[in-house]
């Protein structure tokens, strides 16, 4: 179970830590994408983003991006940014602290980010100031279901389209999961929103 769109009382409760959204940029939402770089993925998403100009921001895993260096390399040489999703995509729900930090620090190693997505968007309440004291902890604000294989790519591309408004933190996935939801709403998405004047930004 999950929600397309953040609550917004969880959103106001946690906003001095956990970042959201980006309320007040007018005509400009910030894309994400995690799990990558997956090489059957993650290039034609380049692809797609670079028909629109858009840029984006790759929360990848670390274990992807030691597998598929050269694809990390084409991310980061598009001028997109690079964000942190641990090593091991490990839930911080689960997860001991001291192993949740060393993964992420391992994750780091590789990716050199200030920014930290935690992998399911869980993270415990107590783990939030250790990361934060680190990274910046970037969450969203819309959550477009691709990874879901019980959704169409239709409900997919309506979530994204009828969650997302000014300074929207939007979340698709460039994994082999999302793949047909992912490659049937993301131009879509781009198509409606650059025809409204919208631009695409990276998290700064």
């Amino acid at each position: 179970m999950y929600l397309s769109k953040s609550p917004g009382i969880l959103r106001s409760l946690t906003r001095k830590n956990l970042i959201w959204d980006f309320p007040g940029r007018a005509k400009e939402i910030f894309l994400t994408f995690d799990d990558g770089p997956i090489p059957e993925i993650t290039p034609q998403v380049l692809e797609i983003l670079n028909q629109y100009e858009a840029r984006a921001t790759f929360f990848c895993v670390g274990d992807n991006v030691q597998k598929h260096a050269g694809v990390y390399q084409q991310v980061a040489e598009a001028g997109h940014v690079i964000g942190n999703h641990t090593f091991h995509h490990l839930s911080g729900w689960k997860t001991p602290l001291d192993e949740y930090l060393a993964d992420i620090e391992m994750c780091n190693q590789l990716v050199k980010s200030p920014f930290f997505r935690p992998p399911y968007g869980r993270i415990r309440s107590s783990y939030i100031a250790p990361v934060k004291a680190n990274y910046q902890i970037v969450m969203w604000s819309v959550l477009s279901g691709d990874f879901d294989r019980e959704s169409s790519p239709e409900k997919v591309l309506n979530n994204v389209l009828q969650h997302t408004t000014d300074g929207s933190i939007v979340v698709f996935h460039d994994s082999l999961k999302a793949a047909d939801r992912l490659f049937y709403a993301l131009p879509r998405f781009l198509e409606h929103f650059s025809g409204q004047g919208f631009r695409f930004s990276t998290i700064q």
